[in-house]
């Protein structure tokens, strides 16, 4: 299957990413390379693209995508979230710009052996990273009624969690759940058809929130954002582009925490002394044009933010 990736916010990241020819790039998920091509595209042969992806289809898919550009290329089978020891295994102290899309790629919800899409029955997977031991067949077998509903709530934001984790633990004790098809009917059965006629796909949120817990999504993101920050030389810009509110929450917290560092009571004046080192580029997120959402309807609830590295004033 080919790796197909429409990339989200496509014009907005690069616009915001000020590409220099001669600087050093990362996309760190690199997907098929959709937000590289457009990094390529403005790079030179001084300028260095380093693409990271936990999925070495995506890795192969991309190195094919960008082999037409001159600039240098760098592909690492790593977590975004490995940026610093990335960048040390290279011997790279700083970089230019950074981006981060983290919806999960076209390629991986529409390739029915990974498990990720609810509108086609396959094992139990949802692995980002197909080398890990750890995939949905575990949480959705393993866990403990109470732990499945914190889950469904916390990270689905699923009102009828309770009656899911209730009814995947019941029907687990005859036989274990093998498919993606198998939870789908369960969670069904657990949501009152009146409740089910409203809103998205009855399964949409259970199957976000176990996609979460198998790629542990809000931990890399929380170490990520901060991590992508210290990476920064002067002048680089970080573009992070989050799906759901609970990734938007953290990096609007990561970012408001580097923006005020002062770590003095509110009513007091600062005796602390740290200073912000970054600058806000996008007050408000920028999110999808109509026309963008007309093409590609998986983009709709994207933001984009952006933050700056400040130049370090001279003395």
């Amino acid at each position: 299957m080919e790796f197909l990736h429409v990339p989200v916010l496509y014009n907005e990241v690069i616009e915001n990413l000020n590409i220099r020819p001669d600087g050093i790039y990362v996309d760190g998920t690199l997907g098929g390379g959709g937000h590289s091509r457009g990094i390529c595209e403005r790079l030179g042969k001084g300028g260095t693209l380093i693409g990271i992806d936990r999925d070495k289809d995506a890795l192969a898919a991309a190195q094919k995508n960008l082999s037409e550009f001159s600039c240098k290329k760098i592909f690492v089978h790593d977590n975004y979230s490995n940026i610093k020891g990335v960048l040390q295994g290279y011997q790279i102290k700083k970089i230019d710009g950074a981006v981060l899309d983290l919806g999960v790629s076209s390629f991986q919800l529409d390739a029915e052996e990974r498990g990720f899409s609810y509108m086609k029955s396959a094992p139990l997977d949802m692995r980002m990273n197909a080398e890990d031991s750890f995939s949905a067949y575990d949480v959705v077998n393993t866990y403990g009624k109470n732990d499945l509903r914190d889950i469904i709530k916390k990270y689905g934001e699923e009102k009828w969690a309770s009656r899911i984790s209730e009814f995947i633990v019941n029907v687990r004790k005859n036989k274990p759940i093998e498919t993606t098809g198998e939870l789908v009917d369960i969670i069904k059965s657990a949501i009152p058809a009146a409740a089910r006629r409203e809103g998205p796909h009855p399964a949409k949120r259970t199957f976000q929130a176990i996609r979460i817990e198998v790629n542990n999504e809000l931990g890399e993101v929380e170490k990520a954002a901060q991590d992508f920050m210290d990476v920064l030389a002067e002048g680089g810009r970080f573009c992070i582009i989050t799906f759901h509110s609970l990734e938007d929450r953290i990096v609007k917290e990561k970012f408001a925490a580097r923006l005020n560092p002062c770590a003095c009571p509110k009513n007091l004046p600062c005796v602390c002394g740290k200073k912000t080192d970054v600058i806000r580029i996008t007050k408000k997120p920028v999110v999808p044009s109509e026309t963008e959402l007309e093409n590609n309807p998986r983009a709709r609830s994207a933001k984009l933010r952006v933050i700056e590295k400040k130049y370090v004033q001279q003395v």
